[in-house]
């Protein structure tokens, strides 16, 4: 299973049957009992391919989202409980698209991982009625692995001193196809070290961000998800990622990617003036007016991977055009 390739070079996954199955399970324990599946993902990455596992060990056929068309398939349904899992770029859309919100609410659960779930996402989809569960994971450890901050059975989740965030238990991967010094560094006496920061809070897990996503620019570290949860606070914004890109004279910039909503402005009426913006992420708490990007890019939309995740890398390249 190959890994999105979101931030480099994708990785070849091993997975087991055993692993997969063992993700199955947890699954629908955590989930008070099998159901059917919609499949609204690209079965080629973990995600979904965890939905046609989920539907299979359930005894149930998945059934595929086709253009987009989540009445239809709903309609397809014969099984009493009805789940869903979709990164957070697809719900954004879904809450925008009247019909298929609709259609949505029939489906009992909806995972949403792949990424960071911005809190004001979560509530506006609970507000319509939605039964959304965060979920954290990755190919390595089979999908999503903790849910809403809980792991699921078997799963454990260790904190090293650097604040990394280790992961053991019978879901994780056995190692990267032809690459076995990766795989040597990165499962470590039977855990799995990944790249992102975490610290728990009320015994919750609390994912803090890639471990790259704390950028050095001009020598200041700059967490970059706490610049990009102050600028989804600005009702003006609809979406927002905030990148470190290679820079000259800072070693990196902070740059903020930002989509609109409709018919609105950014602060002082001006979309792309980032001296507006940088008062803007100056002005909220806690923050360090330091951390300011120093250039803003305002997209239509974003590009994605084929799985939904946005496109880092082409992320860079816009700044760098942009620039």
């Amino acid at each position: 299973m190959e890994t999105s390739g979101s931030t480099g070079r994708p990785k070849r996954v091993l997975l087991s049957r055993a692993a997969l199955l063992a993700s199955a399970d947890a699954t629908h324990r955590r989930l008070t009992g099998p159901g059917q599946w919609l499949l609204a993902l690209p079965i080629t990455y973990v995600a979904g391919l965890q939905v046609a596992v989920r539907s299979l060990r359930a005894g149930q056929p998945p059934i595929e989202v086709v253009g987009g068309d989540w009445r239809a398939a709903i309609e397809q349904a014969t099984a009493e409980r009805l789940h869903t899992s979709l990164v957070p770029t697809q719900l954004h859309r879904l809450l925008d698209d009247p019909a298929s919100l609709e259609a949505l609410r029939g489906v009992d659960t909806v995972l949403l991982g792949g990424g960071p779930v911005d809190l004001e996402l979560r509530a506006r989809a609970e507000a319509e009625g939605l039964n959304v569960v965060a979920t954290y994971g990755s190919s390595e450890t089979s999908g999503g692995c903790v849910y809403d901050g809980v792991p699921l059975d078997a799963v454990e989740i260790a904190i090293d001193a650097d604040g990394r965030i280790r992961i053991g238990g019978p879901t994780l991967f056995d190692g990267y196809d032809g690459d076995p010094a990766l795989t040597a560094e990165t499962l470590v006496d039977g855990w799995f070290v990944t790249s992102d920061l975490g610290r728990f809070t009320d015994g919750r897990l609390q994912v803090l961000g890639r471990v790259d996503d704390v950028v050095i620019s001009g020598g200041l570290n700059v967490p970059t998800p706490a610049v990009a949860a102050r600028l989804r606070e600005h009702p003006a914004v609809a979406e927002c990622h905030v990148l470190g890109v290679p820079d000259d004279e800072w070693g990196h910039r902070v740059v903020a990617f930002v989509r609109l909503v409709e018919d609105a402005a950014g602060p002082g009426g001006g979309g792309s003036e980032a001296s507006m913006w940088r008062e803007w992420v100056a002005g909220g708490a806690g923050l360090d007016h330091r951390w300011a990007p120093r250039q803003v890019v305002v997209v239509e939309t974003f590009p994605l991977l084929d799985n939904g995740k946005v496109d880092r890398l082409a992320l860079r390249r816009l700044a760098e055009a942009d620039a």
